[in-house]
């Protein structure tokens, strides 16, 4: 599961749970608590523009009140109007600055802006002021994530899981951050492990991606990636690393190709044996006829002479 993914889904629906149920209306505040109440409904609904009137009016019956302008804050990021947000997040922290949810909310709305760095202080400070509160840890995980700090974040998902081994996502993140150290081995085991908790297609892909990629074990990827579209046929990505995989296995199984032997060449007319062979013959020839044409000469001299006597 990506960073975005995750704080724009479940940690906003936690941040408006959490504090919905703890907006109990105080005495000679009804009107306000009222408001709380019904925008926290409205929230859950997905209905943020009409959640955020009944916060603001809960906030004109009680403007001291932190949770009201927390759970605005959490309607406002949700619409993705960060800058409203962070304004009422601020407030809050004013108000109620040993509260952690006023940091918690902040920093995780600096994490999804990817400001990292402001996110990770106020995420730190959310820890602080509530230990026992894993939220704070694993959101400041994945700011650490995004900022590459891969020891930090590995500490911060392994602290969660001490707390919760039966958190599927932290593995993950954790086997994440494993494969991004190169740590291939750890990082197929806690995929597996959170694979274990929760089967989930992502995850699937990731471990098959790893096997694929870093491994080579093309058999154990394309087994995850058939996996993965088995709950999600629709998943293109991943349908284009199967057939990655599955290419790369057939090379990968192929028999090697069969050498061609190389052709004897023939001995042409032109060689060193031939050449003798023809000039030796050549002397011979030009000896013949030096012998046969030095015969003729002496006869004719012998005609010549004879008839001088005659």
């Amino acid at each position: 599961m990506t960073i975005s993914k995750f704080l724009s889904t479940a940690a906003i629906i936690f941040s408006l749970a959490i504090v919905g149920a703890a907006a109990k209306p105080a005495a000679g505040t009804s009107d306000a608590g009222s408001h709380l109440n019904k925008g926290v409904e409205l929230a859950q609904q997905r209905k943020y523009d009409e959640a955020i009137k009944e916060f603001t009016a809960g906030i004109q019956a009680n403007p001291k009140n932190p949770k009201a302008y927390l759970n605005r804050g959490t309607a406002y990021r949700a619409l993705q109007k960060f800058d409203e947000a962070m304004a009422d997040f601020a407030k809050a922290i004013e108000i109620a600055p040993k509260d952690e949810m006023g940091y918690l909310e902040r920093g995780q709305t600096f994490v999804m802006q990817k400001q990292y760095s402001e996110g990770l202080a106020d995420l730190t400070k959310a820890a602080e002021l509530k230990p026992d509160d894993t939220m704070a840890i694993r959101l400041r995980g994945f700011a650490e994530i995004g900022m590459a700090d891969w020891d930090k974040a590995a500490a911060d998902f392994t602290a969660v899981l001490q707390k919760d081994p039966n958190d599927a996502q932290a593995y993950e993140r954790r086997g994440f951050i494993f494969r991004s150290q190169k740590k291939y081995d750890e990082a197929i085991a806690d995929y597996s492990k959170s694979l274990e908790i929760k089967p989930d297609p992502d995850v699937y892909a990731k471990r098959g991606y790893t096997y694929v990629t870093y491994l080579q074990d093309y058999e154990k990827g394309i087994a995850d990636y058939q996996q993965a579209l088995r709950i999600n046929p629709s998943d293109y990505d991943t349908q284009q690393r199967l057939q990655y995989a599955q290419a790369a296995l057939a090379a990968k199984n192929a028999p090697p190709p069969t050498a061609t032997p190389t052709p004897t060449p023939t001995a042409g007319l032109f060689t060193p044996v031939n050449i003798g062979i023809a000039v030796v013959i050549l002397l011979v020839l030009i000896g013949i006829i030096f012998v046969v044409s030095r015969r003729r000469g002496g006869s004719a001299d012998e005609e010549v002479s004879s008839g001088r006597i005659r």
